[in-house]
C-alpha cells in the first residue's frame, strides 16, 4: 500500500487557496480514476482509495489544518503499519514559479509548517511533490496572505494543464519509477 497525502486546510473557505493545491492535485487523482473521498475520522481526513497498477493506494486529505497534517500522516502509518518511504506528500511550495512541478525525496522543510509537522510525527524520509505558486504580481506581499490567497481563474487554468504531470508523478511513485528533480 502506498500514500498519496496533499497539505490543505478542510474548510470550504480555502477551496482554491494557494495553500489547497495539495488537495487540488489529490482531487485530480482521484478525478482520473472516478474515486470519491470518504471521511475517516479516526485518522483524521478524508480518503479515497483506489488502485494504480497492482498497488492499492490511499489518496488522503488530512482534516487536521495544514500545520498539524502530520497527526492524520501518523494515524494512518501506525494504522496501516507503514514506513515514510510509502508516502508521496503533494504540497504548495512559494519557491517555484505558478505551475512549476518539482519532486524530491525528503530535504528541509522551507519553512513550511504543514512540512515541520509531517518532519515531527513521521519523519523526512517522504516523497515530494512540490508545486510552485509563486508569481511576481506577489513580491512584497506577506507570504501567509499569499498562501492563503484565492488563485486567479489564469493561475487555476495554469495549474489544470499541469494534470498529466500530477498524475504520472503518482503512477512513477507508485511504480517504484519516483525520480528527484530536485536534490537533498
Amino acid at each position: 500500500m502506498k500514500v498519496i497525502l496533499g497539505l490543505g486546510n478542510p474548510e470550504q473557505k480555502y477551496t482554491h487557496t494557494r495553500h489547497n493545491v495539495g488537495f487540488w492535485a489529490l482531487d485530480c487523482i482521484a478525478a482520473s480514476y472516478g474515486a470519491e473521498y470518504k471521511a475517516a475520522t479516526k485518522l483524521h481526513a478524508v480518503l479515497a482509495d483506489i488502485v494504480i497498477g497492482d498497488e492499492r493506494v490511499l489518496l488522503v486529505k488530512p482534516t487536521t489544518y495544514y500545520n498539524e497534517v502530520g497527526q492524520s500522516a501518523r494515524a494512518i502509518m501506525d494504522f496501516y503499519k507503514l514506513t515514510p518511504e510509502d508516502f508521496l506528500i503533494a504540497h504548495d511550495d512559494l519557491a517555484l514559479p505558478l505551475g512549476t512541478i518539482r519532486t524530491r525525496l525528503g530535504g528541509s522543510d522551507g519553512g513550511s509548517n504543514g512540512l515541520k509537522s509531517l518532519a515531527a510525527h513521521i519523519g523526512t524520509g517522504t516523497a515530494r511533490m512540490r508545486i510552485g505558486v509563486w508569481t511576481d504580481e506577489h513580491h512584497g506581499t506577506d507570504k501567509v496572505a499569499v498562501v492563503l490567497g484565492k488563485l486567479t481563474k489564469g493561475e487555476r487554468c495554469a495549474l489544470d494543464d499541469e494534470t498529466d504531470v500530477i498524475l504520472r508523478i503518482a503512477s512513477d511513485f507508485i511504480a517504484g519509477n519516483f525520480e528527484a528533480t530536485t536534490h537533498r
